[in-house]
This record gives structure tokens, C-alpha cells and sequence, in this order.
């Protein structure tokens, strides 16, 4: 389903982390680990709530016929996963009468008024994602919501238009969905921001936006259970693991996500979030940074081609695109471009990632990883999303620190909250 070429990355050395893997693939199973509260995602896809579930595709549905714009507030795993999912699936024009809007990752104030300006006139439902309630970005754009939807529908029913998905018994946003009578889907305990793509965080933004959710899980079942096994030769998401782990020790400090196709933006987005956010500890780990190939040829180009050599990429290919066309001849060929007619837009766009790749590695010296899967498919990305986790919590584990804290993100909340007067 996914496949791993390591030809251009020299791994020469992998076979002799197998004990290593074997081990912390044990801590995975029994849950040992450092933070080992934290990995209710590893069998997510098999111990997931199915009531509410239910009430996650109840909701969509209800919504879909209600609203002309769903608006996803919530920040960092809160909106990247569904918005990664969003637009990997259905690329960036897609067809549907509803549209989803994110907002609440931002103090951006052009971004959040022109956003109000743009709803005043339409029907609008707003989940607000957050376990504590407290994370000030979402919630300073939240009360901006509330008080939009109340005063354009009132009350009552603005209360019939908000969906809070929050801590199950606990917290600032929980005591306030329950005052305001708001439904409300949970987070679960054991599962933390940037694993919970797969959970009511995003499954609800996924399901409004008409993607099928079940071949979602199903992608996640399936890649839980390929590997599912400690075995270096085999398991994939490990080899990835450990292929970072020996970048980093030949000297390379950061990892270049790369795409060639817009739809998996956030996608790199997303990924940028789990790693760096999962093993930037300790002043340890690689620095996750992303490009969009080839418009990024154009301006990252010639620094990954003859820069410092400060790092490597994983290239992220898709082997069928969503859509695709032939390029037409002209009889009078007046770009001189009839050297690409009756070839697929998409043979040109894998053309450039072979040239590129022979650029950046035979003559740049750049090593690169490449992952390839079969489509961008709602199944993928649930195979590929349950791929990363694994992946992640493996190279971070190899790293000796907790995957699943983030320390480091509270010294600016501090800053800024004194800076703000906050007592």
C-alpha cells in the first residue's frame, strides 16, 4: 500500500537497529513507554467509540442540509488533520454545496474579520475543537463566533448551530457546551492533539465535507494491523523510522517533505506538526520543513540543489492523481510547446520529479527518501495517517524522549499572557 525506496538515501545501516525496534515495538504494544497515556491512537482504529461514531455521520448529515458554511474552529491537531484529509481527497476546487472554512489557528486580525465579513450572509454551523477550552487562539475567535451567531439568529437557535468537541467530563469549554446546552463530541483521554485526525476531531470536518469516513477507518484498520509487527525487514512505517534516525546521525538536521501535487499542502502541514511537535525535545531531533514541487523548484530549488547540505528529503509521490488530461497540440506551436502534446499532464508533472530527484541526489548530493502511495483516496489517508503515527512514535522513541509531550509550546503562552496582562 506504501512503499519505501531507500536507493537514494544510503540506509546501508538499518539492519543494525533491529533489536532496538523489536524493543520499542514492545513498549508500543503494552503501552511501557515514556508517555504511555498518550497512545490510545495506536489501536484506535479497532477500540474507537462506535456510538459516537454514529453520531459523528448524524451530524454531518444534519448539518449538510442546514448550512451553506461549516466553519472548523481549533488550531494546531485541532484543524490540520481534517483540513490535510479535506483537501488531499477532494483537491482544492471541490464540488459541493457546502463550504468549510477554518479559523481559531490564527491572531491574525485581517484573516478573522474579513472570515466574519464573508459569513455575515450565509447559514452557518461552527464546531469549536478544544480539550481544555483554554488554547487563546480559539478561543478569543470562538466568542467572536458566538456572539455572530447570536446575533444574527438569536439564542436559541444559535445554540442548535454550535458543536463543541472537547474533553468528555472536564475542562473550560466542556462547563460551557453543558451551560449553553450545545451537542458535543469528546476527545478522548489518551489521545493527544496531532494523533486525532482520526478521531471526532476530524472525522466530523471530513464527514460534512461529504468524504466517505468509514474507508477512512478502514485505511487505518488495515495499516494498525500490517504493522502491527517488529520485524525491521518488513514493517515499512519502521524502516521510515529508523531511516530518519540515521540521517540525523550522518549530520543532516532537517527533513524536506516533498509533494507534487497542491492537494497534499496540508497534508505536509499536518506531518510538519506530528514530528516536529513529537521529537523537537531535549534539543533533539530533525527540523520538519515542506515544499510543493515544482512550484517550489522556483524558489527553494536552488538552495536544495547547491546549498549547505543541512538536509535530506522524503519525497511523497502519489502513483494515480485524482484527475488528470492530455495536453493538446497547435498547429501553429507559437510557445513551442507541441514537444508535450498528446502526453498526460501528469507524465510531465512525474517527468520533473524523476529529473528533479537526479538533480538533487546525483548531482546536489542530497540523499532522498521516497514514499509512494497508490491515490489520494479516503482510504489512503486513513492508511497513511495511521502510517505516520507509527512511524513517529517509533523514530522519536529511538531518540530516548516522550513523543507525546510538548513542553517547549507553554514558555510562549507564559510570555504572551504577561505580556497581555493576563493574571
Amino acid at each position: 500500500m506504501i512503499k519505501l525506496d531507500t536507493t537514494y538515501a544510503h540506509c546501508e545501516t538499518m539492519p543494525e537497529y533491529a533489536g532496538k525496534v523489536a524493543e520499542i515495538h514492545e513498549m508500543l504494544v503494552k503501552k511501557t513507554g515514556k508517555g504511555n497515556d498518550f497512545l490510545g491512537w495506536y489501536d484506535w482504529p479497532t477500540t474507537y467509540d462506535k456510538t459516537e461514531y454514529d453520531l459523528v455521520k448524524k451530524l454531518a448529515g444534519e448539518i449538510r442540509e442546514k448550512a451553506d458554511v461549516f466553519i472548523v474552529c481549533g488550531i494546531g491537531g485541532s484543524y490540520l488533520g481534517s483540513r490535510a484529509a479535506i483537501e488531499m481527497v477532494q483537491g482544492m476546487f471541490p464540488k459541493r454545496e457546502i463550504e468549510i472554512l477554518f479559523v481559531g489557528n490564527t491572531f491574525s486580525a485581517p484573516y478573522i474579520v474579513q472570515l466574519l465579513e464573508k459569513i455575515k450572509d450565509k447559514s452557518v454551523v461552527v464546531n469549536v475543537i478544544s480539550k481544555s477550552g483554554t488554547t487563546t487562539e480559539t478561543a478569543m475567535a470562538f466568542r467572536l463566533l458566538k456572539q455572530f451567531l447570536e446575533t444574527k439568529y438569536g439564542k436559541e437557535e444559535a445554540r442548535s448551530r454550535i458543536i463543541a468537541t472537547t474533553d468528555k467530563v472536564r475542562g473550560t469549554l466542556k462547563d460551557f457546551a453543558t451551560k449553553e446546552g450545545y451537542a458535543t463530541l469528546s476527545i478522548p483521554d489518551d489521545i493527544g492533539g496531532r494523533y486525532s485526525v482520526l478521531t471526532s476531531v476530524g472525522l466530523l470536518p471530513i464527514a460534512v465535507a461529504g468524504i466517505d469516513v468509514d474507508a477512512i477507518l478502514q485505511g487505518a484498520l488495515d495499516a494498525a494491523n500490517t504493522f502491527n509487527h517488529p520485524d525491521l525487514a518488513t514493517n515499512t512505517a519502521y524502516q521510515y523510522a529508523v531511516c530518519r534516525r540515521i540521517m540525523e546521525e550522518k549530520g543532516y538536521a532537517a527533513e524536506m517533505f516533498v509533494s507534487y501535487e497542491t492537494q497534499l499542502t496540508m497534508l505536509a502541514e499536518w506531518w510538519k506538526q506530528l514530528f516536529g511537535e513529537s521529537e523537537g525535545k531535549e534539543e533533539k531531533g530533525l527540523l520538519p520543513a515542506s515544499v510543493n514541487f515544482s512550484t517550489d523548484l522556483h524558489s527553494m530549488g536552488q538552495f536544495i540543489q547547491d546549498g549547505g547540505k543541512c538536509l535530506f528529503e522524503t519525497l511523497f509521490l502519489v502513483e494515480k492523481p485524482m484527475l488528470d488530461m492530455v495536453f493538446p497540440t497547435d498547429a501553429d506551436d507559437l510557445d513551442h510547446m507541441n514537444y508535450l502534446a498528446g502526453k498526460s499532464l501528469d507524465e510531465v508533472n512525474k517527468k520533473a520529479c524523476l529529473g528533479t530527484l537526479e538533480a538533487h541526489h546525483d548531482t546536489g548530493n542530497v540523499p532522498n527518501l521516497i514514499l509512494t502511495v497508490p491515490d489520494t483516496s479516503a482510504y489512503t489517508f486513513g492508511y497513511i495517517a495511521q502510517f505516520f503515527f507509527i512511524a513517529c512514535a517509533m523514530s522519536v522513541y529511538l531518540l530516548d524522549v516522550n513523543p507525546f509531550n510538548q513542553p517547549g509550546v507553554e514558555v510562549y503562552k507564559k510570555n504572551m499572557f504577561r505580556l497581555l496582562g493576563k493574571i
